[in-house]
């Protein structure tokens, strides 16, 4: 295996928040669920994770530096140059849990005790499962699947924290945590800001001079909604309570709702001559003085 240091792209004197940034930003790139054709995007998100281990556990990264462990975490026989640890993070097993074991058992047998290091992971879900909640699942670096409750309301970039689900410590200490990072893909209807839901929604010219009722889409399912008469495009209608929940003030977002008057697709004699007659009796003017241009 590489230097950790280069392993996730960063110099030696680089800080925690780097080397953090550093994983964060790898590890979505070469997640096995963002390139599932890819075989060797496990194998690189493992030695992403093993590095990260080593570099994000002060204790572990000074070990490192002095030459004490080696890339892969061994305790290293003597003191030696960072070469030697990663000629020995070479040699190691072609598969990375046989190494994993045997430095975990090397370190019980001399008594000593490591708690594991938080890992952090990414995962894309839809629109409506953030909003109303949903269970989903993450790979993890040992190739078991991590079971993720999405709380309903839960919004783009949130990080859930799932306690003790990173990686396992050594020689009796606790495991890490796991982050994971909610990525929420934009819907094609909704548009979400804060608690509130915002779309806009198509009406027919005669709904809109005569007003009607309505159905419309909510995440919650279908409503009805009384369309005032003489409604124009522009017009924002509210439905109460049909946004996003918020667990934390109790309570849930509004919906608001745009209309857009749409004409007919084809043009209808009879309403091109109904509207000649109408605009001759009438002084119809919706721009105004102030838009008129200097031509004018």
């Amino acid at each position: 295996m590489r230097d950790p240091y280069d392993t996730l792209g960063v110099p030696r004197n680089a800080t925690a928040d780097v080397i953090k940034k550093a994983y964060r930003n790898l590890a979505r790139q070469h997640h096995p669920d963002s390139s599932p054709d890819n075989p060797k995007s496990e194998d690189r998100f493992k030695d992403l994770s093993t590095a990260y281990d080593i570099l994000s556990d002060a204790k572990k990264r000074s070990s490192y530096d002095r030459g004490e462990i080696d890339a892969m975490g061994n305790p290293v026989a003597g003191p030696r140059m960072h070469r030697a640890g990663r000629d020995a993070g070479q040699r190691r097993s072609r598969n990375p849990f046989d190494d994993f074991f045997k430095r975990r058992n090397s370190h019980r047998s001399s008594g000593l005790r490591v708690d594991g290091s938080d890992v952090s992971y990414s995962l894309k879900v839809d629109f409506l499962d953030a909003a109303l909640g949903s269970n989903k699942t993450v790979s993890m670096t040992n190739g078991k699947r991590l079971a993720v409750s999405i709380p309903a309301g839960t919004k783009n970039a949130q990080v859930l924290r799932l306690k003790g689900q990173g990686m396992d410590g050594i020689g009796g200490g606790k495991s890490g945590d796991a982050h994971v990072e909610i990525i929420v893909k934009p819907d094609d209807l909704y548009l979400q800001e804060g608690d509130d839901i915002h779309m806009n929604l198509p009406i027919s010219l005669p709904e809109a001079i005569l007003g009607g009722i309505i159905e419309v889409p909510t995440i919650y399912g279908a409503v009805k909604l009384n369309i005032p008469a003489g409604s124009n495009t522009g017009t924002v209608m509210r439905l109460k309570g049909k946004g996003i929940e918020n667990r934390k003030k109790q309570s849930k977002g509004n919906q608001y709702v745009t209309l857009q008057v749409v004409l007919p697709k084809k043009q209808d004699k009879e309403l091109t001559g109904f509207v000649k007659k109408w605009a001759n009796k009438n002084d119809y003017d919706v721009r105004g003085v102030g838009l008129k241009t200097k031509a004018d």
